[in-house]
């Protein structure tokens, strides 16, 4: 059986948020927002859901017209905030570049 996953400290997390500009901390998630055309963003959505998929790990997502809010979190760490959730902030990032998304909380 898998090992939990193990949740950061507050040091740990402040800085992991530096090496994922633009994300930032609500609670105990990490949230980023795009701005993109209805269509392309349920392009990006599929996009990134296929990339949960192979690695095991999910946002929530938001779509709402012209935008895409992504929030992460470590469910089976006890929602907690863990390694994980900023490799798929990382992954995140470069799916919405591709698709021509703009960061809208920068």
């Amino acid at each position: 059986m898998a090992e939990a996953p193990v949740p950061l400290t507050d040091d740990e997390i402040a800085a992991a948020l530096e090496a994922v500009p633009g994300w930032r901390r609500e609670g105990d998630e990490i949230t980023r927002t795009f701005g993109i055309r209805y269509h392309g963003g349920v392009a990006m959505i599929v996009h990134v859901a296929d990339v949960e998929r192979l690695i095991s790990h999910h946002a929530d997502i938001d779509l709402r017209w012209g935008k895409v809010r992504f929030a992460i979190t470590t469910h089976d760490a006890g929602h907690k905030l863990t390694v994980a959730d900023f490799d798929l902030a990382e992954r995140i990032d470069a799916i919405a570049q591709a698709h021509g998304a703009e960061p809208l909380d920068d």
